[in-house]
């Protein structure tokens, strides 16, 4: 009885003593309605929101209270396309031969941080050479300060496809890659390939089923895997709990990734019409990452940034991609919110605020997919708002982003389950 009177003794100090976190905000982004809420203080309770009140208020001496009565205050964003494992620069093609695993996985740790740091504190990792999986596994152990990350490992290609790891590489070296590394020529091997992923820890399927830009292959949109090769991995991915996402520029490869039943579309730049009426009839999500269109068609003016064969289709798609999402908006197709960090610098994820809107798409719009509807695809329902029993993914930026949408790109305060990362 002694001992169960001191343990009950100690819980109960540990309860008196538990801190809570109050946050004094002098605006709160609704990102349901759009509207900006005055004056108001959330309160965090280990790793979630316990209330939001109005005023500013405080708690007991063992509270902490954080002053961002002069900020606007919103959820964390959630990034739907990243690859954190790599930064673009003319030496990623040479640094496949060079780089140990090691070596990727060093620089993604620092990418996951300057993706924190700068509001984005959940991402889906969509492609890399499966390093990501031990990154999201580092950053969940706490040994590695990073965003919630949700990873598809390696991504899923055909032969000399867009995700076909040597691509580019002299014959000896090519060999004959197959679902093991993410290379599928038949409805089995799409199957064997889910299967391979789901083993090796991955969340989500990535497939490439069209053309790419960086890839060292001549084609940027045509279409690459069959609708039974498509049908084998989605109906696969179902059993295994896992969505599919579909790289995809052209056209032709988009309609036979929509209607083998993927869940969302990444860049979508050559989407006709037709196309847009089949992602709205199926419920298939847009994610626009604009911000690679512009990054990459830029630097393909560097002579020698790319090689030729990735030039060319940069400065082909590029120019294109922005006014095709405004088109696609305007058609009423389901957006989500994803950037394609990595073909431009980590930590700039914000830019695709202002390009959204420069498409004529409101920033309302594209603050509700970058949080509530990505947290949706997701299957994250207590995430991606400032509500009561939300995960506290909470950022901070001076000024309110409907008066100035630059102002997303500088995260002053990073609070992720709870955890103040930046003040």
């Amino acid at each position: 009885m002694k001992n169960l009177a001191l343990l009950f003794s100690l819980f109960s100090c540990f309860l008196i003593t538990a801190q809570k976190t109050y946050l004094q905000c002098g605006a709160i982004i609704d990102v349901a309605s759009g509207k900006t809420l005055s004056d108001k203080t959330i309160v965090v309770s280990g790793n979630t929101i316990e209330a939001i009140k109005d005023g500013f208020i405080g708690g007991s001496v063992n509270d902490e209270v954080i002053d961002l009565k002069d900020k606007t205050v919103l959820p964390g964003f959630i990034d739907m396309h990243v690859h954190m494992e790599s930064e673009f620069n003319p030496q990623v093609y040479i640094k496949r031969f060079t780089n140990n695993d090691a070596d990727v996985a060093f620089e993604s740790a620092v990418n996951a941080k300057k993706t924190l740091l700068a509001g984005f504190t959940t991402v889906r990792d969509l492609g890399g050479s499966g390093v990501n999986i031990s990154l999201r596994n580092a950053i969940n152990k706490g040994l590695v300060v990073g965003p919630r990350i949700f990873t598809s490992g390696k991504a899923l290609a055909t032969t000399g496809g867009h995700a076909d790891p040597t691509n580019g590489m002299k014959a000896d070296l090519m060999g004959d890659p197959g679902p093991k590394d993410g290379v599928v020529n038949s409805p089995a091997d799409g199957k064997k390939a889910v299967r391979q992923r789901y083993k090796n820890g991955a969340d989500v399927i990535k497939i490439t089923a069209t053309g790419g830009v960086l890839s060292v292959a001549k084609s940027g949109h045509n279409p690459q895997f069959t609708l039974e090769e498509i049908k084998a991995i989605t109906s696969t991915a179902k059993n295994y709990g896992m969505s599919v996402a579909a790289h995809a520029h052209g056209d032709e490869g988009m309609k036979l990734a929509i209607i083998g039943g993927v869940s969302t579309i990444e860049h979508g730049s050559f989407m006709s019409e037709e196309t847009m009426e089949l992602m709205i009839k199926n419920n298939c999500f847009l994610i626009p990452t604009i911000s690679a269109g512009k990054q990459v068609a830029e630097k393909a003016k560097q002579p020698g940034f790319f090689p030729p064969v990735v030039a060319r289709k940069a400065l082909e798609i590029g120019p294109i991609h922005q006014e095709t999402m405004a088109k696609a908006y305007k058609k009423g197709v389901p957006m989500g919110f994803g950037t394609d960090a990595g073909v431009f610098p980590h930590g700039k994820n914000a830019i695709e605020f202002g390009y959204l809107l420069e498409a004529g798409i409101p920033l309302k719009e594209s603050l509700k997919a970058a949080t509530i509807i990505n947290a949706k695809l997701l299957g994250m329902d207590n995430l991606g708002q400032l509500k009561k029993g939300f995960i506290a993914d909470i950022i901070a930026v001076d000024e309110n982003p409907f008066k100035d949408v630059t102002t997303l790109e500088s995260v002053n305060f990073v609070m992720k389950e709870g955890k103040v990362y930046k003040q």
